[in-house]
């Protein structure tokens, strides 16, 4: 079952056109992960499918709700009306790059402020659920810390805990490991690998190719706007058949 279609989607900041004809699905408990060079779209990308960028043509539709489409005959695209976009926020969730914590809540507030506030969930039994997403994530005891408190890895994972505490159908990561030091990021793709392993629907953007192939389930690779290529991973990154995947491939194992 598709969780999320996107289709012909376009999008240019000024006379810069940045997504160009993209295509794609994602289906229930499938891993999909994006790479490409930095400037190819990728983060633009998730950010027209989050709604926090909007697309000027094309459709966006979580399962049975349509986020956006284009009218036969028109050239842009028609956004649908608020509680229907109200009703896909809730389906996703988001990793950042930068983590993105509220500095003055603890962890424990940083992760059931949206359950409570949004969701009306009853806070005990949010906090309850919110133990459990730390002890998922390895920080039992960090509930009453604040984000000052931790290392970036530490605050990625609180930032993990907290999009997986509105139980969404999908989760986004974009970048999630960029902003860490290298000795962190482990920590970072252990949880992400354990997600997989539970058969948590994902789309990664990410630049660690060695993780991207042993995760996914498909892989995407773009570049200058468009999908150049995409198929499983072992075809993706262990034999790409367009020469522009192999040049990347080729500067990244060489870096």
């Amino acid at each position: 079952m598709s969780v999320l279609s996107a289709q012909n989607l376009k999008k240019s900041f000024g006379t810069t056109d940045v997504l160009r004809d993209i295509s794609f699905e994602i289906n229930e408990g499938e891993v999909l992960s994006i790479i490409g060079p930095s400037g190819s779209g990728k983060s633009t990308l998730l950010r027209c499918v989050t709604l926090l960028e909007r697309i000027d043509s094309g459709r966006i539709a979580y399962s049975d709700l349509t986020m956006a489409d284009t009218p036969e005959g028109q050239s842009k695209a028609v956004y649908s009306e608020g509680a229907v976009l109200q009703q896909i926020r809730r389906r996703f969730g988001l990793v950042f790059q930068n983590f993105n914590l509220f500095p003055h809540f603890t962890v424990m507030r940083n992760i059931i402020e949206a359950p409570v506030r949004v969701g009306k969930k009853e806070k005990k039994m949010a906090e309850s659920e919110a133990r459990s997403l730390l002890e998922k994530v390895g920080l039992a005891d960090r509930e009453k810390a604040y984000p000052c408190e931790l290392s970036g890895g530490q605050q990625q994972r609180v930032a993990i805990a907290r999009a997986l505490a509105m139980q969404p159908e999908i989760l986004f990561f974009d970048e999630p490991t960029s902003a860490l030091d290298p000795e962190l990021t482990g920590d970072i793709l252990k949880v992400i690998r354990d997600l997989a392993e539970e058969h948590m629907t994902m789309v990664i953007v990410t630049h660690e190719m060695s993780f991207a192939r042993d995760v996914s389930d498909r892989i995407i690779f773009m570049d200058g706007g468009v999908i150049v290529e995409q198929g499983d991973p072992a075809q993706v990154i262990g034999n790409p058949q367009s020469e522009r995947t192999r040049a990347f491939l080729s500067r990244f194992h060489k870096n």
